[in-house]
């Protein structure tokens, strides 16, 4: 068989076929396989006029089909999906090939399977996607890592499929090993902190202060024309235009309180504390996620301890405070994947650029916003911030926004509206900017219960002290 085609597809379900049709529209050859036939005819049925697009018969036939070194995406559910179809293909590469793991797997395994593939001389590539269906139609945000050689061979396809922004693609060399895949979690992480301060937000306008869907939706568009410009605050505009079909109620309203996760936002969690880097935000929202999976204890409690929820002051000032509440939140989300980054870059040997993370997130993907222009300029001055907060300009404003977050948290504790991530952040950002901590009494009970020592301010070294024997027993300074 005569390699003929550029690129090749194994999964194709509503991502994997919107990517190869994106990268056949930007004229590419490309052919996919898929175990149902049918979404391989829907494939072909769905490109467009003078490109190429083609199902494959076969897994090997796609294989030989491909100009060398051969380039082929996997899409298919994380987990053993993705070692079966490695699995599947291996007979059929040769060493040179590079293969894609463009799903949500869990980056320790596909550090495995960087190793278990570079043995046999192919390269893997564990690359994060982010932009849902539309974006993979229309231009994602990519973030593939692995061989920065073998690179070079996707630069050409990738940039050509990817998001702009600001006339540069949303789509760069992520890092060593599983690089790729721990920015997306990253990313993820990030996802869901945001989308949970939204949430938090509009219980306080809602259930507490009585705003209708058409005020929700006038006060979102209003903050999307603004600072808080973003994906997500865009499309919750949106939702709030939509009617149930059925009963003419708002569409909102009938969605039951109960929502899911795919796993990324706990391993964000999960190897935050492994690292160590605090990210208490994200922490929040996948707790909350986790607490409204538990709805019949909720209602149970509901019912035990009553429903508290008093009137949040409808002053005028509560839509501002809530915008600055908002913004302040989102940055301490950012401040908080990005030092996770940094820290994991160093600690993994990944080599992440934080410069090029920030760019990639500014277009296609679904926690893009004009926020990101900042966070650029920050490491366009400092490539290796530890954290965006040490930045003079982001400090600024932090300080300008952060009296909105404080009043609005005092509203909603007071009116027993529940404000997870956005109290998480404030703790966040009075936590990292303060000279001194209260741990030093946490390292003094250690010390009592378990002799673990501690240090001094005054003088070098490791100190334990008898405290059983109490203070007048103990030895003269």
């Amino acid at each position: 068989m005569t390699p003929q085609f550029d690129f090749g597809m194994i999964g194709l379900g509503v991502m994997g076929s919107n990517l190869l049709l994106n990268l056949a529209d930007n004229g590419f050859a490309t052919t996919g396989y898929d175990l149902n036939p049918e979404r391989m005819q829907a494939l072909e049925t769905a490109a467009r006029p003078g490109t190429t697009v083609k199902g494959a018969a076969s897994m090997e036939e796609m294989v030989l089909s491909l100009k060398k070194p051969r380039k082929l995406m996997m899409l298919v559910p994380a987990g053993n999906p993705v070692d079966s179809a490695i699995n599947s293909l291996l007979p059929h590469l040769e060493s040179g090939d590079i293969l894609i793991d463009g799903g949500n797997s869990f980056y320790r395994d596909t550090l495995r399977r960087v190793a278990q593939l570079h043995e046999q001389g192919i390269h893997f590539f564990g690359m994060g996607i982010s932009g849902g269906e539309l974006g993979a139609r229309l231009g994602p945000s990519m973030m593939p890592g692995g061989d920065r050689e073998a690179y070079q061979f996707l630069k050409p396809l990738l940039e050509a499929v990817a998001a702009e922004a600001d006339g540069k693609p949303c789509v760069a060399f992520m890092g060593k090993g599983a690089a790729g895949h721990y920015v997306k979690m990253v990313h993820n992480g990030i996802e869901y902190a945001m989308m949970q301060m939204i949430s938090e937000v509009y219980d306080i306008l809602h259930r507490g202060a009585g705003y209708t869907a058409e005020q929700l939706q006038a006060l979102f568009q209003k903050w999307n024309d603004g600072p808080l410009q973003s994906f997500l605050i865009e499309i919750t505009a949106d939702v709030f235009r939509f009617r149930d079909t059925e009963t003419k109620a708002w569409l909102v309203d009938m969605i039951l309180d109960e929502a899911g996760s795919k796993g990324t936002g706990r391993w964000t969690t999960q190897e935050a504390l492994n690292l160590p880097v605090a990210i208490p935000a994200i922490d929040a929202a996948v707790a909350a996620r986790t607490l409204s999976g538990v709805r019949g204890q909720r209602q149970e409690a509901a019912k035990l301890f009553g429903q508290k929820t008093a009137a949040v002051n409808k002053a005028a000032a509560l839509e501002a405070e809530l915008e600055s509440a908002l913004f302040t939140g989102f940055i301490c989300a950012y401040a908080q994947g990005l030092s996770m980054l940094a820290a994991a870059s160093h600690e993994e040997g990944m080599d992440i650029p934080l410069p090029a993370v920030v760019q990639v997130w500014k277009g296609g993907c679904i926690i893009r916003s004009a926020l990101l222009k900042q966070l650029e300029q920050a490491f366009a001055q400092n490539e290796t911030l530890p954290n965006i907060l040490l930045d003079k300009t982001v400090a600024g404003l932090v300080q300008e926004h952060e009296s909105g977050l404080r009043n609005v948290l005092t509203q909603a504790i007071a009116a027993a509206v529940p404000v997870p991530a956005l109290s998480a952040s404030l703790a966040y950002l009075d936590s990292y900017r303060s000279e001194r901590l209260p741990t030093n009494l946490v390292q003094a009970q250690r010390d009592y219960f378990g002799a673990h020592t501690y240090k001094r301010t005054d003088r070098e070294g490791v100190f334990h002290t008898e405290w059983h024997e109490g203070p007048d027993e103990q030895p003269e300074p």
